[in-house]
């Protein structure tokens, strides 16, 4: 008989590389299906200017430089992990279940890399790791993305949408007894590249983008990119980002805060945009502290936005990623085909043992 609680290590590093998430995860399970989590010990360690540089260059690396790079990540991160354990003396682990950092999102042509899962990582960590997620949905014809939905499901389900404001904004909802969900538009991704242009890591609540105008030209171009008129499932990556966004915004006579204030305005019509009069929304994620971000999303829309205690703005993802691994040890679904468009819901995740 499967086990009804489990202690699990949750570890996220999203594309905005803000840094590693871990977060030590407690779950329990009713007879009744009904999931509980609590939140312990987390932090966010912050990478390296060196790591930085190789991540955000590694979209362009060739397939040899990209193998060096996995093993080198996965060395680092185990590291990181390893650390985090003694640190907070995490004893009775059952897993660490992490994502790994995506370099290569492409799931039409049936590509996904996120780097960080080789096997090596068990024996790094001295636990039992559950990894490499979306290869699997990939491989069955789905975006291998997103995949929170589930935990939105099984933890946070008294809520209308969830929305995650990341290096990426997704969003996820029931219709028809159905787990919808998809990338709606870049958000951090962007907002912090054009931070680092005038010297700083992020805009701080967005206080640089209060201070600029809308450009409606740039704005205009922005609403008009082909991916937002699309149906669901789908999914975005750097790459979309590299090719469509940054462009339009880089070759204009555009001063960095207009820049900024442009992009917000446009993150917020495109979220409003999704929800229902009235709903009750969910904001997780880096941007949940992005204040003017909040504000534009309040004006635009009537709807109740819930923003939660810090642990869980910070830590979520961390969280369903402690799920996900939950849930692929008890080899239960955590990868829904209603979300991804794979041929089927399954269980999804590598495990490795130490």
């Amino acid at each position: 008989m499967a086990k009804s609680s489990y202690k699990v290590l949750g570890v996220m590093s999203g594309t905005s590389l803000d840094g590693i998430d871990l977060a030590e995860c407690s779950l329990e399970v009713t007879e009744q299906n009904v999931w509980t989590y609590r939140i312990g010990v987390a932090e966010t360690i912050s990478y390296p200017a060196e790591w930085i540089t190789r991540l955000k260059e590694a979209v362009h690396y060739s397939e040899a430089e990209l193998e060096t790079l996995n093993i080198a990540y996965t060395g680092y991160l185990g590291k990181v992990i390893a650390q985090f354990i003694d640190k907070h003396t995490l004893n009775k682990l059952d897993a660490v279940s992490s994502h790994g950092h995506t370099i290569l999102h492409q799931p039409d042509k049936g590509l996904t890399l996120q780097i960080g899962n080789l096997p090596e990582i068990a024996k790094l960590v001295g636990q039992t790791v559950v990894c490499d997620f979306r290869v699997q949905d990939v491989a069955m014809g789905g975006q291998g993305a997103p995949l929170v939905p589930i935990g939105d499901r099984r933890l946070f389900g008294e809520y209308d949408y969830c929305l995650n404001l990341g290096g990426f904004a997704n969003i996820s909802s029931e219709e028809n007894e159905n787990r919808i969900a998809y990338d709606v538009c870049p958000v951090n991704i962007v907002l912090n590249h054009f931070a680092n242009k005038i010297g700083e890591p992020y805009d701080p609540e967005g206080r640089i983008a209060r201070s600029g105008k809308v450009d409606k030209a740039v704005l205009d171009r922005l609403n008009a990119l082909a991916y937002y008129s699309e149906p669901a499932p789908k999914s975005l990556g750097l790459e979309w980002v590299q090719q469509n966004v940054f462009p339009i915004m880089e070759d204009v006579n555009v001063s960095v805060p207009d820049l900024l204030r442009t992009y917000t305005e446009h993150v917020a019509m495109q979220l409003t945009s999704r929800f229902y009069e009235n709903s009750k929304v969910l904001i997780s994620g880096g941007g949940a502290y992005n204040s003017f971000l909040i504000e534009r999303l309040n004006s635009l829309r009537d709807f109740q936005i819930v923003i939660p205690a810090n642990d869980l703005v910070e830590y979520k993802e961390a969280l369903v990623f402690a799920l996900l691994g939950t849930l692929r040890l008890r080899d239960e679904v955590n990868c829904l085909a209603s979300v991804t468009g794979a041929s089927g819901d399954h269980s999804s995740g590598i495990v490795h043992f130490p």
